[in-house]
């Protein structure tokens, strides 16, 4: 099946491939060839690739799938980074700095705090994705 991935900065990855899975508000699932077309929300979370015998990992932070009928797969996602190109002490400091942040903070506006929690969340996902697939050789 065919998958492509768009984030706000173009197609970052586009191939024919055996499934996917990854991260949906409702949790992890896996679309695989002839899946029932349907159109989701993407949590933050690891998004792994199966393709001729290897798998590709990447890091989002959210947005959206969509299985077409015709069995295209596309990702629309907030930010989408292969595991390779995460910096981890970089994520691991963003991450404590939102941390921080969010404990400082106590009248803060729901908008102001579902930003915080959101780059919480998504440091995290870069940070599990980087050392996971840390040893693992590039693709």
């Amino acid at each position: 099946m065919q998958f492509h991935i768009v984030t706000p900065y173009g197609v970052i990855y586009q191939d024919a491939i055996q499934q996917v899975t990854l991260p949906t508000t409702t949790g992890y699932i896996t679309v695989c060839e002839h899946h029932a077309p349907l159109v989701s929300v993407l949590a933050p979370g690891e998004v792994t690739i199966y393709k001729d015998g290897y798998t590709v990992g990447l890091a989002v932070s959210g947005g959206m799938i969509e299985v077409r009928t015709s069995g295209e797969v596309f990702m629309m996602a907030d930010t989408a980074e292969r595991a390779e190109h995460i910096d981890i002490e970089r994520a691991e400091e963003k991450h404590k700095r939102a941390e921080e942040l969010l404990a400082q903070v106590h009248n803060i506006e729901d908008v102001e705090f579902a930003r915080m929690q959101a780059a919480l969340e998504k440091e995290l996902a870069r940070i599990r994705v980087g050392k996971k697939y840390k040893n693992l050789p590039l693709q």
